[in-house]
């Protein structure tokens, strides 16, 4: 008996839909490497959008940050972020070099994003990830990036030094007050300098720099940034700074190891004091007093007026009062509470010695120091992740990516127009200014996709508090006033333990005893 066979003809599969996605970096503010960094997105954009059978995710594009660690790169992480949410299954980029120039963190994240069955295109070198059967030529090729990124590295650093000898070295990132002009002349921009002008008078005058600090923010002044958010080490460097006596000290920090670790210099490397190298915004004189002063508060002079490290950063742990300075008869000097200094039965927190109270600031800041990798990372990874976590998913981030591109071009054009003579300098400072007030607004647009509330600025607050650490001492041995105002928010005193409240909010707690200074 025959049975009845239908036969079922194939469909015509739809080919799947690649998400594919473009990471862009440029590693310097010049401004041909802006350009760079434009043309990089538009056409990393046009390609993927035109590229049947490819679904645009989103462009990647970090801009003026070092390629040889991972860990400052803001877009890089939320690329990888989103591959391993899944919504990514092609990366492409220029070069290795332009993914990592550091072969341990390259082949780190490949192997992860192999892991997770995404493939990554290195236009430059031709590789393919999803068609290697070995890590050997990515090894090898991370290898040679990492060489000459060192290369390139001490060939610059052979050329600054050489024009530090010769008194012709000028920063390429002019400090506030100033702005570059011809690419190595300092010009004084009027409205900050009058600013630096003021915190100049407000110290002398007997304003601390916390203080003046707030009072920027209350005045609503914004940074290089577009920010309005000031903090006393900003002002302690200002005041400090030689340049705005007309004056250039050349290789304040040098650069060390691999991946590079900039580090203060405290004599570890010549440094080299140029005289009379741009146009001053304070007088010698001003600048003098300031010096003065800021040396004779380090002294912490008795009197009245005398303003201390520890003042208004002590609060007790029991009760919540302030606590006070006192100089007993032999001349020691301790804090105690204030509700304890009224009656002893109010408050348990008591008398607790100055010279205690520094030593458990040195052991909390050199355990913090050795074991920076183990306490402050986990701290500032568990909130970058959340700062990144939100509205990740928000498509106007494209789109301001793009706008940043469009105006940072158009900021190129500009300078190109100016160097052909095509544009006065009238012409070209007032198209300039405009370009980059469009610039600052993109970019705090850009900042506000990226955070929620005060987790962007709590954020900022401990990355700066890491690098104060990374770039202190490496064994504290004496009690640092600088040190401990930049790092220092509160302390929270019991009877037997200190709560070292930092900024960005870690706390670290130490035993009260007795120690020196």
């Amino acid at each position: 008996m025959s049975k009845n066979v239908t036969i079922i003809p194939p469909s015509e599969s739809r080919p799947d839909i690649l998400r594919v996605a473009a990471y862009c970096r440029v590693s310097t503010d010049m401004e041909e490497q802006a350009s760079s960094y434009a043309s990089q997105i538009r056409s990393y954009t046009e390609l993927i959008s035109q590229h049947e059978g490819w679904e645009l995710v989103d462009i990647y594009a970090d801009e003026a940050v070092s390629g040889t660690k991972t860990d400052k790169r803001e877009d890089f992480n939320r690329m990888l972020s989103d591959c391993r949410k899944g919504r990514i299954d092609r990366v492409l980029v220029k070069s290795i070099s332009r993914f990592s120039r550091n072969t341990k963190d390259c082949l780190t994240a490949l192997r992860e994003l192999m892991r997770l069955g995404v493939t990554v295109q290195f236009e430059k070198e031709n590789i393919d990830t999803g068609t290697l059967t070995t890590e050997l030529m990515v090894s090898v090729s991370g290898s040679l990036a990492q060489q000459e990124s060192m290369s390139i590295s001490q060939n610059i650093h052979q050329s600054y030094r050489r024009r530090m000898e010769r008194g012709e070295f000028i920063t390429t990132k002019p400090p506030y007050g100033y702005r570059l002009v011809n690419r190595r002349d300092l010009e004084i921009v009027p409205e900050e300098a009058e600013i630096i002008r003021w915190v100049f008078d407000a110290y002398l005058g007997g304003q601390s720099a916390r203080d003046i600090a707030n009072e920027l923010i209350r005045r609503g002044v914004r940074d290089r940034k577009g920010n309005v958010h000031w903090i006393a080490r900003e002002i302690y460097y200002w005041l400090s700074n030689e340049k705005y006596v007309g004056d250039t000290l050349c290789q304040k920090t040098y650069k060390t190891g691999f991946p590079f670790v900039q580090k203060i210099n405290q004599g570890e490397v010549d440094q080299f004091y140029v005289e009379g190298t741009h146009p001053a915004i304070v007088s010698q004189e001003v600048y003098d007093k300031a010096q003065a002063l800021r040396q004779m508060k380090k002294k912490k002079i008795n009197g009245p007026d005398g303003i201390y490290p520890l003042s208004r950063k002590m609060c007790c742990g029991i009760c919540g009062f302030t606590l006070y300075r006192h100089v007993t008869r032999k001349g020691s000097v301790t804090w105690s509470c204030g509700r304890h200094q009224r009656k002893a039965s109010n408050c348990r927190t008591g008398h607790i010695p100055e010279d205690a109270i520094y030593a458990a600031f040195l052991r909390m800041y050199n355990k913090l120091r050795l074991h920076q990798g183990i306490i402050l990372r986990p701290a500032l990874n568990q909130i970058e992740a959340l700062e990144t976590a939100v509205q990740r998913d928000n498509p106007a981030m494209l789109e301001v990516n793009r706008a940043i591109a469009q105006a940072t071009e158009r900021g190129y054009r500009i300078s190109k127009l100016r160097a052909n003579g095509l544009l006065d300098a009238d012409a070209r400072s007032a198209q300039t200014a405009v370009n980059n007030a469009q610039l600052t607004q993109l970019r705090a647009k850009r900042r506000r996709l990226l955070k929620n509330d005060n987790i962007g600025e709590t954020a900022e607050a401990l990355r700066q508090t890491v690098d104060v650490i990374r770039q202190g001492p490496e064994q504290l041995e004496m009690f640092d006033e600088a040190l401990f105002a930049e790092l220092v928010e509160q302390i929270v005193v019991s009877p037997a333990e200190l709560r070292f409240r930092l900024y960005g909010g870690i706390e670290v707690g130490e035993r009260i005893r007795e120690g020196k200074r």
